[in-house]
């Protein structure tokens, strides 16, 4: 029998690099939850053969891929990926990964809980992960590959249309998370709960990546991104690539080598009616809506020629024995023709 090395190398030889991928993905603990209208495929969290085992992202249900009237949402936005690169590099036609970087779909990063108070050697928290141990005086970094000293206990229900996945790690919080789908309707709901099982009060922020692949096209001509405000950016966005046009984002210039169209988010309210995200492409005549129920903090614009990524933020405080919830809604339409 071929090993994984030896089938990835046979297929990239062949040309055959998103089979090579599939037959890889095999080896991953992994679900698929489905619908009259949608199937969309999880790897599940584990220690020791898990597909994300990175420090960075959430380890509960990542979505490694959804399909909708023959379309394909998310996947990776890598070609490969390299345990000694720090977040990404281009390497000839490959975008190669880091460990803590290669994840796909709608994935959330909570900022380290504790890491500024802990002493070289001590622990902090990063929620999805767990405790994880701080090797030095230094700031903390998102890429960086912190070692699990207490990974927590997960516990993964399973059913034909969600998953559950809830992580308890003892005397800090118990994490409850949730990717279900809607009847017959061509929407996913993640709900989220968070307890504070600790003795001092639980502050981060929350984000969610949105890796964004659309059947495995860059975003160009006909590709936008609305907001139900007027969007207003802190920092420049690339003319010649993107440009803010009232309350939406458009792309005038297909993304390849290293283009990437980069902006802060501004100009929401506090009420999260303005957490309604509307992603729309011509070429592919599909869109997707994102809208959660908790007012935004911050949101940020991130993309190159492999990935779009609309990442908004929520904030979060609970104090000891409290628990704070909140739903991410995703619903997937054909565009009118």
């Amino acid at each position: 029998m071929l090993s994984r090395v030896s089938i990835e190398l046979v297929m990239r030889v062949s040309g055959f690099l998103l089979l090579a991928c599939f037959l890889l993905a095999m080896d991953y603990p992994q679900d698929e939850i489905f619908n009259r209208e949608l199937r969309v495929k999880l790897y599940l969290p584990d220690t020791q053969k898990g597909y994300y085992r990175g420090t960075r992202f959430d380890w509960s249900g990542v979505i490694y891929g959804l399909r909708y009237q023959g379309h394909d949402y998310y996947g990776p936005w890598y070609t490969r990926t390299d345990p000694g690169v720090h977040d990404f590099v281009y390497t000839g036609p490959d975008i190669v990964a880091g460990p803590c970087s290669a994840i796909s779909g709608p994935v959330e990063e909570f900022d380290a809980v504790g890491y500024d108070q802990a002493p070289a050697g001590g622990t902090f928290l990063k929620i999805g992960i767990g405790r994880l141990r701080k090797p030095d005086a230094l700031a903390y970094d998102h890429y960086h590959l912190y070692e699990i000293a207490d990974p927590g206990k997960w516990t993964v229900h399973k059913g034909a249309d969600r998953g559950e996945f809830v992580q308890d790690v003892e005397g800090a919080y118990v994490y409850r998370k949730v990717v279900r789908l809607s009847g017959g309707e061509p929407r996913m709901i993640i709900e989220h709960s968070l307890r504070n099982t600790g003795r001092a009060a639980l502050r981060t922020e929350v984000y969610n990546h949105n890796f964004l692949v659309l059947d495995g096209k860059p975003a160009g001509p006909g590709f936008t991104i609305s907001f139900p405000f007027e969007i207003k950016s802190a920092g420049p966005i690339s003319g010649s690539l993107a440009r803010i046009e009232g309350k939406r984002i458009v792309y005038l210039k297909t993304l390849e080598q290293k283009d990437t169209v980069q902006t802060p988010i501004q100009g929401f309210g506090p009420s999260a009616a303005d957490y309604s995200i509307q992603i729309e492409s011509l070429e592919a005549g599909m869109g997707m809506r994102i809208t959660g129920d908790r007012p935004l903090a911050k949101a940020s614009l991130w993309s190159i020629r492999s990935v779009v990524s609309v990442e908004p933020y929520i904030a979060i405080a609970i104090d000891p024995g409290k628990e704070f919830t909140w739903n991410l809604t995703y619903d997937y339409f054909p565009l009118a023709r």
